[in-house]
């Protein structure tokens, strides 16, 4: 039987993860085994933080919503309350991009979430 050699296969493979870990501090940047370690480590932030963002981005336009909805009289949960007995379907995401973009408009809404209340 044939011998194998793996020398191309490996290294191949040790410059995919030290592309990865360019940049990184000390040997991290340089040495495969501690280049591994980091890029697998930082590949696991990475995954939690792309789910972070998305609760992130909900509390900001909770709390753009909730200052346009007190500068019209109301509280967020009322606002909120008072369009789903409305029948208004409009996201959270843009709801408060017409708080920050439009404010009339957005004086509109909370009108029909007053009168619905």
């Amino acid at each position: 039987m044939a011998r194998v050699k793996t020398a191309r296969t490996t290294r191949a493979r040790h410059k995919k993860v030290i592309k990865l870990a360019k940049g990184y501090y000390g040997a991290k940047h340089y040495r495969y085994r501690m280049a591994k370690q980091a890029v697998m480590k930082s590949g696991m932030y990475a995954y939690v933080g792309r789910k972070d963002k998305k609760s992130n981005f909900r509390k900001l336009w909770i709390i753009r919503i909730n200052a346009a909805a007190r500068m019209n009289g109301l509280t967020y949960s009322t606002l909120i309350s008072g369009l789903k007995k409305a029948n208004v379907n409009i996201n959270r995401k843009m709801l408060a991009e017409v708080a920050v973009s439009d404010p009339k408009a957005f004086a509109e809404i909370a009108e029909v979430a007053k009168k619905a209340k």
